[in-house]
This record gives C-alpha cells, structure tokens and sequence, in this order.
C-alpha cells in the first residue's frame, strides 16, 4: 500500500521515514518530495509498504503522533488519474 505522509519535519530525511514505517512491515519505498530549484524538502513524503495490513496498522497507529517535532498526517494514497 502506498501511504502519503504529511506535515513532516523539513529535515526529515528518507531514512528516517524508513526506520520508522519498518517497525510495522516491509518498505518497499520511500520518497520524500523535494522542490526542484532548491532541493529543500516540501515537507510531505510517500511511503510503501509491502502488505496492505501492516501498512493499515501503521497508519492507524502514526498518523497524529510526532515525529521529529511535528505530528505526521498519514493516510492511503490516491494515484492521480
């Protein structure tokens, strides 16, 4: 399941993220959305992880706590059509 996770530290790092999802199950991905001129995070990421339960859980149980200073926003996310 591919989760969308906002409201991130600007310095959080894909590491981090990743560290912190795989207490739940297997990352697959993690891409944390930089702007193109500077390079600076946006502050939001996308994170997969392998099995939809598991991914479900760590939504469940992350999404409003804090992470680095700031509380995460995670929810499923949606393809662009």
């Amino acid at each position: 399941m591919n989760m969308y996770v906002g409201n991130l530290n600007y310095r959080v790092k894909e590491e981090d993220l990743e560290q912190a999802m795989a207490a739940y199950g297997v990352v697959t991905s993690v891409k944390v959305i930089k702007d193109r001129e500077t390079g600076k995070s946006k502050g939001f990421a996308f994170v997969e992880i392998e099995n939809d339960a598991e991914a479900a859980q760590a939504m469940k149980e992350l999404n409003g706590s804090e992470f680095m200073g700031r509380q995460m926003v995670i929810k499923e996310a949606i393809p662009r059509n």
